[in-house]
C-alpha cells in the first residue's frame, strides 16, 4: 500500500490529513517547551496510555543497559512480546531509539 495515497483512510481519515496530523504531533513534541509538551500530553493521553508509553520507553532504556527481556518482563509486568519488539527496533540499523539514547547520554 502507498502511505502517499490520499483516498486510503485511517479510521475515516484521508492517509494525508492523518499524515498532516502526524507532523503537526511531532513539532509539538519537539519544542523546547517542556511544559507544553508535558501538559499537552496529559491532555491527550489518559493516565493509562501515558503509562503504556512511559513503561515502553524504559523498557527500552533497560534493554540498552543490559537487562535481560526476562528480567525486565518480571520486574515491569511487561509481555515478552511487547519487550521483544522494543529489542527489534533498539538494535535496526539506524535505529531512532538508539540514536534518542546517545542524544541523551552526550546531554547527561
Amino acid at each position: 500500500m502507498d502511505n502517499n495515497d490520499s483516498s486510503v483512510e485511517v479510521n475515516g481519515v484521508s492517509n494525508e490529513v492523518f499524515e498532516q496530523t502526524k507532523k503537526e504531533l511531532f513539532r509539538i513534541i519537539t519544542t523546547n517547551d517542556v511544559q507544553l509538551v508535558k501538559d499537552f500530553c496529559e491532555c491527550l493521553f489518559t493516565p493509562a496510555e501515558m503509562k503504556d508509553i512511559v513503561n515502553r520507553w524504559l523498557l527500552v532504556k533497560e534493554i540498552d543497559k543490559g537487562t535481560t527481556q526476562r528480567d525486565i518482563a518480571k520486574r515491569f509486568g511487561m509481555s515478552l512480546c511487547k519487550i521483544t519488539r522494543g529489542s527489534k527496533e533498539l538494535n535496526k540499523p539506524d535505529s531512532a531509539f538508539r540514536k534518542v539514547l546517545e542524544t541523551l547520554k552526550t546531554e547527561s
